[in-house]
């Protein structure tokens, strides 16, 4: 009987040692639909590596709803409101500068590129200037290459854009209205369908993947398809910084190992492989797809050149070689996508 009992009382002990040990809780605020790409295919794998890779010590835990609108996501981190959050830097407008780097026209038409890209360039020349230092900066990425999709007509050139209402996210989307002659409204990209529906916005930029993720496919039926992209997008993943630094070296290095390059390259993966579902979606519902012609590039190109040499001089400012960190951001970013495309 006592051995029973001596028995019953180690493995009850071991059990509570391992209930100790098992998990220190992480929180994310997640401000998108749970079956959107970005969380169903990115931020839930990703946690489920974290938890992985530190053998069960740390776990992620999606919150049930967001904290805040998506503007205040990074602010959500920095704060610790939650732990973790990510989001866009377009949406806080005047807070990021050096992001707009992998935001002008032509960047590429791999998001996996543009986003391991993205990461190396920023390591090399970005960080330095300390955009991000009120947290852990656990990921930076872009989405693939962004088209326009309006419900009004065909858009050949700028002339067609001139008066048109469409929805942006913030950053180049913003300042290429100035050149192009769009009026842009800056809302996140989860108010695109009400917008459109309603009429308010006669449509949107937006990278394929997001044309029937956010149910607008059968709205914005005119889409306008520029190869490198009208634009790209830049996201980050934060974590609170006393709170990443609160963790075991073990543990830290283990999510470290998972995020970065690891990270941008999975988020541009499914980047690419949802792009190319919208454009089947897209092209199934019968909608209008035409390629933006050379004119009509040059016309982009033209509008956009004011707006590098702005960022050169902002990078210059912020004590950063833009010159050469954007030069090798777009030659990386080709090689890469060469890369992926002889694979």
């Amino acid at each position: 009987m006592k051995k029973i009992w001596r028995v019953a009382v180690m493995t009850t002990m071991a059990f509570l040692a391992s209930g100790v040990q098992a998990e220190t809780r992480l929180t994310m605020s997640s401000w998108l639909p749970a079956g959107h790409p970005l969380v169903r295919d990115v931020m839930e794998p990703w946690a489920k590596s974290v938890e992985q890779v530190t053998e069960g010590r740390v776990k992620v835990v999606m919150l049930p709803s967001a904290l805040g609108h998506p503007r205040v996501h990074y602010d959500i981190a920095a704060e610790g409101q939650a732990d973790i959050t990510y989001g866009a830097h377009g949406y806080t407008p005047g807070r990021f500068s050096l992001y707009k780097m992998v935001e002008f026209p032509f960047g590429g038409n791999s998001a996996e590129a543009t986003s391991v890209a993205y990461w190396r360039v920023y390591n090399k020349y970005l960080s330095a200037a300390g955009e991000h230092k009120d947290t852990k900066l656990l990921g930076l990425f872009t989405h693939g290459p962004g088209h326009i999709h309006n419900s009004k007509h065909s858009v050949s050139s700028s002339a067609d854009l001139k008066g048109m209402k469409l929805r942006v996210g913030g950053g180049i989307m913003n300042d290429l209205s100035k050149g192009l002659g769009y009026v842009p409204l800056q809302q996140p990209s989860s108010s695109t369908y009400e917008l459109i529906s309603s009429g308010v916005a006669d449509g949107t930029l937006f990278p394929l993947e997001s044309v029937p993720a956010f149910n607008i496919d059968k709205k914005a039926t005119h889409t306008t398809l520029v190869p490198g992209g009208l634009y790209n997008f830049s996201f980050f993943v934060v974590m609170n910084k006393e709170r990443f630094e609160s963790l075991p070296e073990q543990d830290r290095a283990a999510i470290d190992k998972v995020s970065g390059e690891a990270l941008a390259r999975l988020a541009g993966h499914m980047w690419d492989v949802e792009d190319a579902k919208g454009l089947q979606t897209i092209k199934a519902n019968g909608n209008e797809v035409l390629t933006a012609t050379d004119t009509f590039m040059g016309e982009i190109r033209a509008a956009s050149e004011p707006m590098e040499q702005e960022w050169l001089k902002q990078a210059e400012a912020a004590g950063v070689n833009g010159q050469d960190a954007l030069a090798e951001f777009r030659q990386l970013s080709n090689q890469l996508s060469h890369n992926l495309a002889s694979k």
